[in-house]
C-alpha cells in the first residue's frame, strides 16, 4: 500500500506553524508496512484541495488528510472529499450530541457552525475524536482509501493511533511491518562518512541505507521490511557488522538517542558526575545536558563565565593569566584548562568541561571568530584541551563548540 499525507492549511504555507503531523503519520504509517510515497501542503482553498486530492488518488492507494475539518467556512475538507466522491455530508449523530451536551456543561451556547464539526461522508466510517470536536471519516471509493483527520496534534494523534490505524490494517491483505535500525557516530561528517560507505549505499538493496546529517550529529537508519523482529535482525545484523567494521570507533549507540544523552546515561551507569564552564558558548552545552530528562543524575551544573571577572571570581583563574601584556588570555589552552580543572574541583564533580574562544561576530584578544579551546578534565587530573576553527555564524559556533565538548568528553569516557 503506498501513501500520500495532504496537510490542509494556509497557515502551515506561511510558515507560521510546524508540519509535524506528517512526521507522526509517517512513522506510524512505517509500522504497518505502509510506505509515504508524498506528502502534500495545501492552503484553505477548495480548487487547490480539489486538485491535490486528484493528483494524490492518481499516484497512491491510501490518502490521509489532515485539518480543515472545524467549524469555521475556511474548513473544508470534507465539503471538498464529498464533492469529489460524489457523496453527501450527513450528521453524525453521536458527535453531535457529544458537542451539545460540552457546550450546555459550560453554559455557553452553541452556534451553529459548531454542527459542522459533526458531518461525515454519508457513505465513510466515523473515527472518534476522542480529545476534540471534529469527527474523523474513513472511506474507500473506486479502490482509493481516504482518511480525514483534525489537524491539532492533540486531536489527530490519539485518532490515527486508536481508530484510523486500526481501520487501514483492516484493508491491507498483509502487513508486513517495517523495522530499522538507527547507528549514531560522533566525531566524523556526512561527507566522511558517505564516502566510507558509498559501495554499499549505491549496491543497497534490502536493506536500505539512510544518512541523515544535522549539525553536529550524523546517523544512519538500516531498513527492512520483514514478517517478525527475528526476521528483521537476521537481514540487519551482517549490515550493521560490516560498517561496524569501517566506522566502529566514530558509533557511540545503536538507538536513536543524541550523544548528551547517551554520555549522562554512561556516567549515571559509572556513579559520575559532570560539571561545566563555558564562555563563548553561553550556557548552550548546559542546556543541552539539561534538556535531557533524569539529567541530575549525573550533571552537577554549570558555570557561565562570560567576563574575565567572572572567570577569575567564580573559577578562580588569576587575573595576570586572563589580562595584560604577555598574559595567555581568556581565549587560550591555558583557560580553557584552567577551566575544566577548577569547575570539577569547585563542584565535587569527576568530570569538568570547559568551553572558551570567538563566536563572533568580531575578533577578541586579537584572536580570529570561530576559533575555540575545549578542555576536558578527570577531577585531580590536569586536562588535555582541543583547539578548534570554527566556521559559521555566531550561534553555529556555539552549537558547533558544544557538540564537540561532548564529542571530546565521550573519548576520554570511553578510553
Amino acid at each position: 500500500m503506498k501513501a500520500e499525507i495532504i496537510a490542509v492549511g494556509t497557515e502551515l504555507l506561511m510558515g507560521q506553524i510546524v508540519n509535524t503531523n506528517a512526521q507522526y503519520l509517517a512513522r506510524g504509517l512505517a509500522d504497518i508496512g505502509v510506505g509515504v510515497y508524498f506528502q502534500t501542503v495545501v492552503g484553505d482553498n477548495a480548487s487547490r484541495i480539489k486538485e491535490a486530492l486528484r493528483l494524490a488518488k492518481s499516484r497512491v492507494d491510501l490518502i490521509i488528510c489532515t485539518g480543515g475539518l472545524g467549524p469555521t467556512q475556511d474548513d473544508l475538507t470534507k465539503d471538498v472529499l464529498a464533492e469529489v466522491l460524489g457523496q453527501s455530508l450527513v450528521i453524525h449523530q453521536p458527535s453531535l450530541d457529544k458537542m451539545k451536551t460540552l457546550f450546555e456543561g459550560r453554559g455557553i451556547p452553541m452556534v451553529e457552525s459548531n454542527m459542522r464539526q459533526a458531518l461525515m461522508l454519508e457513505h465513510s466510517d466515523p473515527l472518534a475524536n476522542d480529545t476534540g470536536l471534529a469527527v474523523g471519516n474513513a472511506v474507500t471509493h473506486e479502490g482509493t482509501h481516504y482518511i480525514l483527520l483534525p489537524g491539532p496534534p492533540k486531536e489527530m494523534k490519539p485518532m490515527f493511533d486508536r481508530y484510523a490505524r486500526p481501520w487501514i490494517e483492516s484493508k491491507m491483505d498483509h502487513v508486513q511491518p517495517l523495522y530499522s535500525l538507527m547507528l549514531k557516530f560522533a566525531g566524523i561528517g556526512e561527507s566522511s562518512l558517505e564516502h566510507a560507505l558509498i559501495d554499499l549505499i549505491e549496491a543497497q538493496s534490502d536493506p536500505t541505507i539512510a544518512p541523515y546529517a544535522k549539525e553536529g550529529e550524523v546517523a544512519i537508519r538500516l531498513t527492512t521490511r520483514a514478517a517478525s523482529a527475528d526476521e528483521a535482525a537476521g537481514r540487519l545484523k551482517p549490515l550493521e557488522q560490516e560498517i561496524r567494521s569501517r566506522l566502529g570507533e566514530y558509533i557511540y549507540a545503536a538507538e536513536d538517542i543524541s550523544l548528551e544523552q547517551h554520555i549522562l546515561q554512561t556516567l549515571a551507569s559509572q556513579g559520575k558526575k559532570l560539571a561545566v564552564a563555558e564562555s563563548c558558548s553561553g550556557g548552550q552545552l548546559s542546556d543541552m545536558l539539561t534538556s535531557v530528562p533524569g539529567s541530575s543524575d549525573a550533571f552537577v551544573g554549570g558555570i557561565i563565565s562570560y567576563s574575565n571577572t567572572a572567570k577569575h571570581k567564580l573559577l578562580k583563574i588569576p587575573m595576570e593569566q586572563l589580562e595584560g601584556d604577555g598574559a595567555p588570555g581568556a581565549i587560550s589552552e591555558e583557560t580553557a584548562a584552567a577551566m575544566a580543572e577548577n569547575v570539577a574541583e569547585l563542584t565535587g564533580a569527576d568530570y569538568g568541561v570547559s568551553i572558551t574562544g570567538v563566536a563572533g561576530p568580531g575578533e577578541s584578544e586579537g584572536k580570529p571568530v570561530g576559533l575555540v579551546y575545549v578542555g576536558i578534565a578527570r577531577r585531580g587530573e590536569k586536562a588535555s584541551v582541543v583547539k578548534l576553527q570554527q566556521s559559521g555564524n555566531r550561534e553555529t559556533i556555539k552549537l558547533r563548540a558544544s557538540k564537540s565538548s561532548l564529542y571530546h568528553l565521550w573519548k576520554l569516557l570511553k578510553s
